[in-house]
C-alpha cells in the first residue's frame, strides 16, 4: 500500500512539470576545461513578479533527481508548503562524470584533484552564474544521493559554508568524512543549517553504520543552529529517493508553512499576547529574508493566535491585533471585528458599535458570514440605554473640556497682558539709567579718539 502511495505521489509530482520552464543550457567551463549540461528550472511566477527573489536548489545527478525534485517542489508550492525554487540539476551520468566529480582519496579522505577541481565549478563558476542571470533569495539548498551525497558534505565543512541546506540521501560517506563533520560541527555554527539524511537495510551493513554514525554525533552535537532530521525507509534504494526529498522538503522549509499544531503547542501557546503577535510578525520577516517572498501574514496564522490576543490580559491587545490585520488585509471586517470587540470588552459601545456596523459594510449581505457577523451589532444595540449614557457623558465631557479650555485661555491671555505691563514698566524705571550709561559710552569714545 505504501508503495503504492509514494508511486502516485511520484507520478502526480511528475506530471506537475509539464508546461513548467525548463532551460537546458551547455555551460564552458574554465575549471573543468570542459562543457557541462545544466537543467535549470524556473518558477512560473518569475516573469510575473520583477521584484520577487527565489531560493536556488543545485542537485547532483541532476539527470536523475532534478524531475523527481522540481515535481514534487512544484507540489508543495502548489500546496502553500514551500516557496518556489529556482532549482539547477548538474548533468553527471552522460559519461558517467559523477565517479571523477565526487571521487576522494582513500587515504586522506580528501577530494582529489578532478574532485577539487568539481568543487571550484560549482562553488565559484555555478553559483556566480545563477547569482548574476537570476533574481536569488540568501536560502541556498544543495542534493546529493549515495556518492555525490558524500560530496554534499565537502560543502557542509566549509569554514564559511555558501549553502543554507542539505540533502544526503544514502550517502556513501568516505571513512573519514564522520571525523570531518564531527570536528567541523561541533565548532558551533554562527547561522541555521538544515542537515536532512535517510539510509535504510537496502544499504548494505557498511555503509548503513557510517550513516547511523553521522546521524548520531550530529544528535550528540546538540547545536541549536543545527537543524537535523534522520529517516529510515524500508523500501529500496530506488523507492527511497521518492520518499526521501518530498520528507526533506517539508522539513527544511517548514518555517515557511502556515503555523501547524506541533508549532502552536511548542512555540506559541504560552506567549503572552505582546509576544504571541510579535511571534508571528517575526516568522513572517524571516520567511521574507530567507524566500524573498514578500508574502503577506495568513489568515490562518491571524485565527491561530485569535484565542489569545481575545482570552487573555482582558483583551487588551485586541486593537493592536485589528491595526496589524488592517495593515495587511483592509478590506477585510476581520480588523473591524477586533477593534469592535476590543471597544466591547472595555464596555465603549459606542465605539464597538462603529468598528462592527464598518466591517459589516465590507461584506456581501447575502454572504453566508454576514448574518452571523450582523449578531455583533445586534448584541451591542440591545445595550441602547449605555450608549445613549455614553453619549450623553461625552457630551458633558466635551462642554466641560470646552469650558476648561476657555478659562485657561482667558487666564493665559491675562498672563500675557501682565507680562507685557510689566516689561512696560521695567522699561520706564531702566529709562534714566539707559541714558546715563550711553552719555558715559559716548564720553569715553570722545577721550579715546582725542588720544
Amino acid at each position: 500500500m505504501k508503495k503504492l502511495i509514494y508511486l502516485t505521489l511520484l507520478l502526480l509530482s511528475s506530471s506537475l512539470l509539464f508546461g513548467q520552464k525548463v532551460i537546458y543550457k551547455d555551460f564552458n567551463s574554465i575549471e573543468l576545461s570542459t562543457t557541462r549540461t545544466l537543467k535549470i528550472y524556473i518558477p512560473p511566477s518569475y516573469e510575473k513578479d520583477s521584484t520577487r527573489l527565489y531560493p536556488l536548489t543545485v542537485l547532483f545527478d541532476g539527470d536523475f533527481l532534478f524531475d523527481v525534485y522540481v515535481g514534487n517542489a512544484t507540489l508543495f508550492a502548489q500546496r502553500d508548503k514551500a516557496p518556489e525554487q529556482i532549482i539547477v540539476g548538474i548533468i553527471q551520468n552522460d559519461h558517467k562524470e559523477r565517479y571523477t566529480d565526487c571521487s576522494y582519496d582513500k587515504v586522506n579522505g580528501l577530494p582529489t584533484e578532478d574532485a577539487e577541481r568539481f568543487y571550484r565549478f560549482v562553488r565559484a563558476e555555478l553559483l556566480d552564474y545563477m547569482e548574476s542571470h537570476y533574481r536569488l533569495s540568501p536560502f541556498r539548498t544543495l542534493v546529493g544521493t549515495t556518492l555525490t551525497a558524500n560530496f554534499v558534505n565537502y560543502f557542509v565543512i566549509e569554514d564559511e559554508p555558501a549553502f543554507d541546506a542539505f540533502i544526503n540521501i544514502n550517502p556513501y560517506y568516505g571513512p573519514d568524512m564522520p571525523t570531518f563533520l564531527e570536528n567541523t560541527l561541533s565548532l558551533g555554527r554562527r547561522s541555521k543549517m538544515y542537515y536532512y539524511l535517510n539510509s535504510g537495510p537496502y544499504n548494505s551493513k557498511e555503509k548503513h553504520e557510517r550513516i547511523e554514525q553521522v546521524a548520531h554525533l550530529i544528535t550528540d552535537i546538540n547545536d541549536p543552529n543545527i537543524l537535523f532530521k534522520y529517516d529510515t525507509f524500508k523500501s529500496t534504494k530506488t523507492a527511497s529517493i521518492g520518499q526521501a526529498i518530498p520528507a526533506a522538503l517539508a522539513f527544511i522549509f517548514d518555517i515557511y508553512s502556515a503555523i501547524s499544531k506541533e508549532e502552536f503547542a511548542l512555540n506559541v501557546q504560552h506567549l503572552s499576547p505582546p509576544d504571541a503577535i510579535d511571534y508571528v510578525k517575526n516568522k513572517y520577516v524571516e520567511i521574507d529574508y530567507l524566500f524573498g517572498t514578500n508574502m503577506k501574514i495568513r489568515e490562518r496564522d491571524i485565527y491561530a493566535i485569535e484565542s489569545i490576543v481575545i482570552d487573555q490580559e482582558n483583551g487588551d491587545y485586541l486593537a493592536e491585533f485589528g491595526d496589524m490585520i488592517n495593515k495587511l488585509y483592509p478590506e477585510s471586517p476581520l480588523s473591524d471585528y477586533y477593534i469592535g470587540m476590543f471597544y466591547e470588552k472595555a464596555g465603549k459601545y459606542k465605539q464597538a458599535l462603529k468598528n462592527y456596523k464598518n466591517g459589516y459594510a465590507k461584506m456581501d449581505e447575502n454572504g453566508e458570514d454576514a448574518e452571523a457577523y450582523y449578531q455583533n451589532i445586534e448584541r451591542v444595540l440591545n445595550r441602547q440605554d449605555e450608549i445613549i449614557e455614553q453619549e450623553e457623558l461625552e457630551k458633558a465631557e466635551k462642554e466641560a473640556n470646552k469650558e476648561a479650555y476657555k478659562e485657561q485661555r482667558e487666564a493665559e491671555k491675562e498672563a500675557e497682558k501682565e507680562a507685557k505691563k510689566a516689561k512696560k514698566e521695567e522699561w520706564e524705571n531702566t529709562k534714566e539709567q539707559r541714558k546715563e550709561e550711553e552719555k558715559k559710552m559716548r564720553e569715553k569714545y570722545r577721550k579715546n579718539n582725542k588720544e
